[in-house]
């Protein structure tokens, strides 16, 4: 294996693959990255079992010279040193050069170093999956989705199902759904798909999520998704991201998203997101965040909060419509308001159902998204 690489392409697709590098693990080859050289230009491969990542740095795109090529050849080198490394290279132009079967010297202008790695025949090979549920989304949307619905995954490993995000996809239209039992996260998108794919009972995990949503882009091109029983695979440009499925059945949230409302509110979004986050000033020290809300005449909308030891807080805001009963309810302000950042909307509608019924947050202009909270019992 020898080669020179732009630095800066090297330390892109580094930066990508480790992401699914675990420097726990107990095989020490899973610490490592693969590098494999073709004549085409260099392969990077990180996995820990559970999510694998696949780059690809052409010899050559778009007129561009990336790789010069020399001899091929794959090798593992250990991740903790060589992301260090390659960031601290003081050229432009990295050279690496097999010295024997597990040595690699690496060299930059006039600094060098000799690493040792492992024998690439033992690296475990990527998941080979057959592709026929496959549809296809702008990676700008995909990334909204991810954060729209990842934060109210359960965080405990008690209940691992309720540790990933639910997929389904039918009639092109995919949904994602998380909850933690205390709250509730939607969030559906039209899609293109392929032989009117369909799939239900697919749960995603929450790690592997997150470690996608640092590599989507934020620009709207198109990404290309595989799902199998057990796997999905993400396609973008020059790069694979390989996630194993979480085992089990997903419960059944459709059954507590009531379809029958009491008292219904519109609000400015950041007006109630800003006057919870002062409530929560005091509320922040007392047991479970609460904050209490109450709707008043002519529109007032009071919320507040109380702490014996600290002291309390009352504040009015205005609504736009407060439409049915009378409601007073104490709810997780925190919950809240991670659900109030996941909307993109100006405005808000909450529907209640009573003061210790599951009440829904959704955006006022369209129904791609739906967030339910229980509420706390305060008395």
């Amino acid at each position: 294996m020898h080669f020179i690489i732009d630095k800066s392409q090297l330390i892109n697709g580094i930066q990508h693959v480790s992401k699914a590098v675990s420097l726990k693990t107990t095989i020490p080859i899973l610490t490592g990255i693969k590098f494999e050289v073709t004549e085409k230009g260099l392969t990077l491969i990180g996995s820990d079992s559970d999510i694998s990542i696949q780059i690809f740095i052409p010899k050559i795109d778009e007129e561009q010279e990336y790789v010069k090529i020399y001899q091929e050849g794959k090798l593992i080198l250990p991740a903790r040193y060589i992301v260090e490394i390659v960031k601290k290279l003081p050229g432009d132009e990295i050279e690496f050069k097999q010295i024997d079967q597990l040595s690699v010297v690496i060299r930059s202008e006039r600094t060098e170093f000799r690493l040792n790695g492992y024998d690439a025949e033992e690296f475990p090979n990527l998941p080979q999956i057959e592709e026929e549920q496959v549809f296809t989304i702008q990676s700008d949307l995909l990334k909204s989705m991810i954060r729209q619905t990842l934060f109210a995954v359960h965080t405990l490993e008690s209940r691992p199902i309720l540790t990933g995000v639910l997929w389904e996809l039918e009639n092109h239209i995919l949904k994602f759904i998380a909850t933690d039992s205390h709250r509730l996260a939607t969030r559906s998108a039209m899609v293109e798909t392929l032989n009117d794919s369909t799939f239900h009972n697919i749960v995603v995990p929450g790690k592997s999520l997150n470690e996608l949503s640092k590599i989507l882009e934020d620009e709207p091109r198109l990404v290309q998704i595989v799902v199998t029983e057990n796997q999905i695979l993400v396609k973008m440009k020059h790069l694979l991201f390989y996630s194993r499925l979480l085992d089990g059945t997903y419960p059944d949230t459709s059954r507590i998203i009531p379809d029958k409302f009491k008292t219904n509110l519109i609000l400015s979004k950041q007006e109630f997101a800003d006057a919870i986050e002062r409530a929560l000033l005091i509320a922040k020290d007392g047991k479970n965040n609460i904050v209490k809300l109450t709707t008043q005449e002519n529109l007032m909308v009071e919320l507040s909060s109380n702490s014996p030891e600290i002291g309390n807080v009352i504040e009015q805001i205005q609504a736009q419509e407060i439409a049915g009963d009378q409601i007073k309810i104490s709810f997780n302000a925190k919950y809240v308001l991670e659900a109030l950042k996941a909307i993109d909307s100006q405005e808000i509608r909450i529907n209640f159902t009573g003061a210790l019924s599951p009440f829904v947050i959704k955006p006022l202009d369209h129904d791609w998204a739906l967030h339910l909270i229980l509420p706390v019992r305060t008395y």
